[in-house]
Order: structure tokens, then sequence, then C-alpha cells
């Protein structure tokens, strides 16, 4: 593809692949006419664990009530125009590269990451295109991160913090917490999503700094789970609703969210219908996914396989909370892991409802553990392991050596959810990888 020769070059104008800084992103907005001043409706949203699934469900809720929507999210899985999404389709092949060219020629050769400049084309084609409401999430904390360009956005939103990127963002939740809210904007009022009270504590003390109104799950609003979905508390108001399109309990307060927030986006009209069929609808890819194609095929009768690409200790926490459910057959893990992670604290939460794990590198990652060094860690945490050459070897390896059906997860990081999507949307005619 054309795009790719472009990000190819646009790769090479930085040394770092993470600088954290707003100067070049606001230098080259400049030189492109400031695109993002046009954009209408902005939804900024921040946040470690769920800022994805958040506007997924808000775009669902909105598109349900008839309004077009653009996004912008990051990292992509298997193409990069999925990162940019206008009224509810990947940008094409020939607007992509023209917009990144433009964005090249702009640029005239001064260092900025390829985040940095792919944002500003994002910017760019959303206002060449708009939509009723633009979603945009944070790709790396919220202060100094190239999304964070709107003096004054329709609504911002932080999910729940934890810790995730120690390295740019600080070593405690307080220090990842104020790099979070950063995003917060003087007067406008900001969604936050259920906390750790020292998370709290530092998002409250900017907010009242910056007179930017937080409407706070615990004491704005709340929610709690029923046998027909979740109740949503929101000041006065109570409202049953459905349970939640994407899989897992954790789901619940990202759809929550969304929900206080789409009840906040001023002079739209979102009716309960639509809030009611925008939950039930969402989707985003790799998180707690049950696959259907090629892979899944290769399982027994009796046998699933499901997929989830989240990488820090809190979405382990919500992938066991998940598979505790799961208590009717064995579970089964294909693993693999970023070597600048911790891979034992991660699976530790998951231990006790997992029978076997097979481990992998993940394909064409330079920064994957091997298979060997990520069957220790499993080892470490208290979980069987072994290393397998891929993922096919692995789902096949775990058939062969069950005596009973089982499920199968595919998990530990979004590059490897990527791997995976990609062979189910395309997979070899031999079925090998």
């Amino acid at each position: 593809m054309r795009s790719d020769v472009v990000l190819d070059r646009l790769s090479a104008l930085h040394p770092k692949a993470i600088d954290l800084s707003l100067g070049r992103t606001e230098t080259l907005l400049a030189s492109l006419g400031n695109p993002e001043r046009s954009l209408p409706k902005v939804v900024h949203i921040a946040g470690t664990n769920g800022k994805g699934s958040t506007l997924a469900f808000l775009k669902a809720i909105c598109k349900a009530a008839g309004y077009s929507v653009n996004c912008y999210t990051s990292p992509h899985l298997i193409r990069f125009a999925e990162r940019i999404s206008i009224n509810g389709k990947d940008i094409d092949e020939n607007a992509l590269t023209t917009i990144l060219e433009e964005c090249e020629e702009a640029n005239v050769g001064n260092p900025i990451t390829l985040f940095e400049i792919t944002t500003a084309a994002a910017f760019l084609a959303f206002s060449r295109q708009p939509a009723d409401v633009t979603l945009i999430e944070t790709g790396l904390g919220g202060r100094f991160d190239a999304t964070n360009v709107f003096g004054t956005p329709a609504l911002t939103i932080i999910s729940p913090i934890s810790m995730d990127h120690m390295s740019w963002l600080g070593d405690s939740i307080e220090k990842i917490a104020f790099e979070k809210a950063g995003i917060l904007k003087p007067g406008v009022r900001a969604i936050i999503g259920p906390q750790e009270e020292s998370a709290h504590s530092v998002i409250a003390a900017r907010g009242r700094e910056l007179a930017s109104p937080l409407v706070t799950h615990g004491n704005d609003w709340t929610f709690s789970k029923n046998s027909e979905g979740f109740v949503l508390e929101d000041g006065k108001n109570s409202q049953d609703l459905p349970p939640p399109s994407l899989a897992g309990d954790h789901q619940i307060i990202n759809a929550a969210t969304a929900v206080v927030a789409a009840c906040r986006l001023n002079e739209l009209n979102i009716p309960i219908d639509a809030i009611r069929k925008g939950i039930q609808t969402a989707f985003w890819p790799g998180r707690l996914q049950k696959l259907k194609g090629a892979l899944a095929n290769r399982l027994p009768d009796g046998w699933s396989l499901w997929l989830d690409g989240g990488h820090n200790v809190a979405a382990a926490e919500g992938l066991a909370a998940a598979s505790a459910k799961w208590d009717d057959q064995p579970l089964h893990l294909v693993f693999g892991f970023l070597n600048n992670r911790d891979p034992t604290a991660f699976l530790t939460p998951l231990a006790k409802q997992v029978s076997t794990l097979q481990a992998i590198q993940i394909p064409d990652e330079e920064a994957s553990l091997t298979a060997e060094d990520a069957a220790r860690a499993a080892l470490e945490a208290g979980v069987p392991a072994q290393a397998a050459k891929n993922f096919v070897e692995a789902i096949d390896l775990i058939v062969s050596d069950s005596a009973t059906p089982g499920r199968i997860l595919i998990c530990g990081s979004l590059y490897l959810a990527g791997a995976v999507l990609a062979y189910e949307e395309a997979p070899p005619e031999d079925g090998a990888l």
C-alpha cells in the first residue's frame, strides 16, 4: 500500500518512537491551518483501562441516535487506517496517503514522532469530512499527548487509571493520574470513571484548579449489575439498561461511563432507545472477543476460542473476574507478552483459573518475549506452561493434550491480538502460520 511507504518515511523523522511533547504537533497543526479548531463536538478520552471501549460505546450510542461520528484511536490492530474512522468507516487508502503526504510536506522535514504527525493527519482528515461528534482517544498519558490540543472540547472523559507506562508517566498512581488529568480544560465538564482514591484526589484537585466541573463516579453517578443488565444512577435519574455487547463485567463500567457522557453532550438529542441500542451493538475488536473464523474452525465440537489484547495488571484482573465465571470448562491460555513488561505480574491474577498455558513469541514483534521466557514467567506465576512455535501450533497442542473440551483464551498483547485478527481475516490456504 502507498500509505505504508509514506508511514515508513515519517517514522524516520524522529529518533524516538515516543517523545512526549506538544510543541511539534502544535507547530505542524499551525502550518496546516489549525484543522483541529474546526472539529465539532470533540470528546477527549484518557485513562489506563477502558478508554477505547468507552469510546466504542459512546460512538454506538451517538450513531443509534442518528448522529455521524468521527473517531481517532490507537494503536491499530491490523492496518493503520483503523486509527482514523470517518463516520463508521476506516479512512480509505487514497485519502490516507494524500493526507499523510500533505502533512509530510507541511512538516518540511522537521523532527516529529510518527504518532504526532499522524495525529495531525487525522485532525486534517476530520476537518474535511466533519461529523456531528468527534471522539478522540489519547495515545499515552494526556498532558503532553499529541491529541491534547483542544482548547475547549465539548467534554472530557477519564476512564479508570492504573499502573502502566511508568517509564513515561511516572512510578505511582498519583503521578500517572496527574498526567491523565492533563486533558481537563477550564470550564469544560469532565466525566470521571471509577478511580482509586489516590487517583481521584489528584483529578479532583486539578479540576478545582481549572474550574472544570467533574461528574464523578461515586459522587455524581454510580451503577450496579443486575440479572437483566445494569442500573445506572445518574443524579436523580435511574435507568435500567441492558447488558453490554462487549463481554466481561468490566465492560459495564465502560458502558455506564459512555451513557453518562452521552447524556451531557449538549445540543444533541439522545433518547433512551438509542442508549439501549448503542450499549447492545457496540463493537471493539480484541477485547474479550469470541473468535468464529479460521482458528476457531480448527477446534472440535464443544470448544471455544477467545481473544483479548489487555496487557497490564488491571486488564488481567478484569480477565480473571470474567474467567471466574467460566467454571463449566477448563481454561487454557495462549500467551505472548512484550519484554518491557512484567509477565508474572500479569499472569498472577489469572493463575487460579488457568489449567494450562502455551507460551509463544508475538509474530513480527522485536520487543516480544521469547516463548521460552514467557513460559518461565508463567511457571513463576503458578501456571503449568510450555513453549510453542506460534498460536496455530499452540491451539493444536492444547486440543491434542486435553481429555475434555475447554475454552482457549489468546491474551497478553494488542500486537498479538492484531496478528491473530490478521490471520482470521486472511488465513493461509494450508492453515499454517
